[in-house]
Parts: C-alpha cells; structure tokens; sequence
C-alpha cells in the first residue's frame, strides 16, 4: 500500500504539538489554532561569536607488559589479607 500524503509535518512553536498540514494553505495548529507562519525565526550567531570546540589530545594506551606485576594501590590490604593468614 502506498504511503498517504499527509502534506508537510509540523511542530507548533507555541504548543509544541506534532501535526501535518494536510497540504492546507494555512498550517494551524489543531491543538492551540496558532498559525505557523507566524514563527519567530532564530538566528545563527554570527561567524566570529561562534564557540569552537578544542580538539582533544589524544591520550597515548598504555600497555600492561608481561612479566611486570601490578603494584597495589592501598598497603592497609595487604596487611589485613597477611593478618587474615595468621588467624587461620
């Protein structure tokens, strides 16, 4: 079945509801009656007021080496597991 022209799709400024004009010459809003042409148009800041965004450095992997052990971060396990140990 082909698909239905429902004319163009809409999102109310005022309301925010969702809608097709169904190829209307006046798209009004079904919910709110607000017409569509009546939008208020936002601006694109101008060239030089635009913020870029700094490229990021990429951050070099580091490679866990076979044969190396890991170091742990805290002393204090390693003083319970070894107390844990003599209490068994």
């Amino acid at each position: 079945m082909p698909p239905k022209d429902l004319g163009t799709k809409h999102a109310c400024f005022k309301c925010q509801t969702k809608f097709y004009d169904m190829k209307k010459p006046v798209p009004l809003c079904p919910k709110c009656g607000a017409d569509q042409r009546e939008a208020p148009v936002v601006k694109a800041p101008p060239a030089e007021k635009r913020i870029r965004a700094t490229p990021r450095k990429a951050e070099p992997e580091v490679d866990h080496v076979e044969g190396e052990e890991d170091i742990p971060l805290a002393e204090d396990e390693d003083e319970d597991a070894v107390a844990e140990d003599e209490d068994a």
